[in-house]
């Protein structure tokens, strides 16, 4: 039922997600959010937030610069590291990452066998800062938002008085110069990253690890994901980087097959003893209890907004047959349905108190639409379709009575409640 094309396809026709530069051609692996794209994108950033202020866990949270220096890459590895090999096919100039096609088979455009030899292609976007370009002005866009984190630890403690353990999280723009990017929001070249990075003494990092792997399975139960369509895989120790002590993916099937959304993993000492080393400043701790001074350890949290969204997307989609009609609707978590409910007078000469009530909602925030164009059938379709889970109507009998029917998303089911209820149920509905 649900297909990459069916989603794509609502994104752009409802304002979830624009390909990007379209009136000029498209700018491949790059996307504009629409209107409810940002909303959708706003709730789930809050739904993480929340997810980690509920722990009892003390989470600060931090803004890093999208532009850093050459030494941080150097320290991080990505410089000497962050390659993917990549061939061209000669015949029509299409380009490939060489680890997802056999050399020993035909193009997958042309049908020609005739490749490159694989080369080592850097996937970091470089840039020039200042007016003189050359060696000193070289800086990158940052490929991921850790580094950022873990080169303000020291700043962080003096200045917040956090102890450890303790994490620090983020929500950020990450770029990559993917070689083919592809699957919609799957695998793009500007993306979005929350990333939560816990701090804590080196033989406490095995049960953080195991903490918040039990943490993160919550928050994708909570989010109201079919948890039949999401895994969590360890890593082979073969699949471990060099300085990896444990790690662990959350997998979602999507409608191209299992895929990673998340990573959690246990970073040791790795990423501060490369800085410090880097850098030649000491980022140690001191501990005041054993008198000793230790580099902490590090377990890594990290999901890309943009993936979630488009998991969310594909979990939510459904199409039912109700009489001789298809409706579509997404079935999102009123938490991060980008519209929380839709005021619909019958007719528009009804439309003055919706419409009065709409903006007071709208100034305390809530997510809302107004609508009174079309059939109330039609209008109740148009927000099926994009995840809204009330509908509340205004009719002729509202006038008298003080009430309206409120339609569920769902069940489709209508019942009658008082005009003043309408904030209380927007409100309770997006507890999470």
């Amino acid at each position: 039922m649900v297909t990459l094309e069916k989603i794509s396809a609502l994104c752009k026709r409802c304002g979830f997600v624009y390909p990007s530069s379209e009136i000029y051609g498209g700018l491949n692996g790059v996307y504009d959010f629409g209107p409810l794209g940002s909303l959708m994108k706003t709730n789930i950033r809050n739904f993480w937030k929340k997810s980690l202020n509920a722990t009892e866990r003390d989470v600060v949270f931090f803004e890093g610069s999208i532009l850093g220096g050459p030494a941080v890459w150097k320290a991080s590895g990505h410089i000497d590291n962050f390659h993917d090999p990549m061939v061209d096919c000669m015949n029509c100039k299409k380009r490939y990452r060489a680890d997802e096609l056999s050399l020993d088979e035909p193009c997958p455009s042309c049908g020609k066998k005739e490749w490159t030899a694989p080369r080592e292609f850097n996937l970091m976007f470089k840039t020039q800062v200042g007016a003189v370009s050359d060696e000193s002005s070289i800086a990158y866009l940052r490929p991921e938002t850790a580094q950022s984190i873990f080169i303000n630890v020291k700043n962080v403690m003096s200045s917040n008085r956090v102890k450890i353990p303790f994490g620090i999280a983020q929500v950020g723009k990450a770029f990559r110069n993917e070689i083919t990017p592809k699957q919609f929001l799957f695998r793009t070249r500007e993306f979005e990253q929350m990333e939560m990075e816990w701090l804590c003494k080196p033989e406490e990092a095995c049960d953080a690890f195991q903490y918040w792997l039990d943490q993160r399975q919550a928050f994708y139960k909570a989010l109201g994901f079919n948890m039949v369509n999401i895994r969590f895989r360890a890593h082979e120790k073969t699949e471990l980087a060099h300085y990896s002590k444990g790690c662990t993916d959350v997998e979602y099937q999507f409608p191209f097959g299992w895929k990673e959304l998340e990573g959690i993993a246990n970073r040791g000492d790795f990423d501060l003893t490369q800085h410090a080393t880097q850098s030649k400043k000491d980022l140690k701790v001191f501990d005041e209890e054993t008198q000793i001074s230790y580099t902490p350890h590090v377990v890594e949290c990290s999901v890309g907004s943009d993936r979630l969204m488009l998991a969310l997307l594909c979990d939510a989609y459904n199409e039912e047959k109700v009489d001789d009609d298809v409706r579509v609707v997404l079935k999102l978590h009123p938490a991060i349905a980008p519209v929380t409910a839709a005021l619909l007078p019958l007719s528009k000469q009804l439309s003055k108190p919706m419409l009065k009530l709409y903006f007071e909602l709208k100034k305390k925030g809530y997510a809302v639409q107004f609508d009174q164009t079309g059939s109330i059938g039609k209008r109740y379709r148009r927000q099926d379709e994009i995840g809204t889970p009330f509908c509340f109507t205004y009719d002729f009998e509202s006038q008298a009575s003080n009430t309206v029917t409120v339609r569920y998303r769902d069940s489709m089911q209508q019942e009658r409640v008082a005009l003043e209820r309408i904030e209380e149920i927007i409100k309770n509905a997006a507890v999470i």
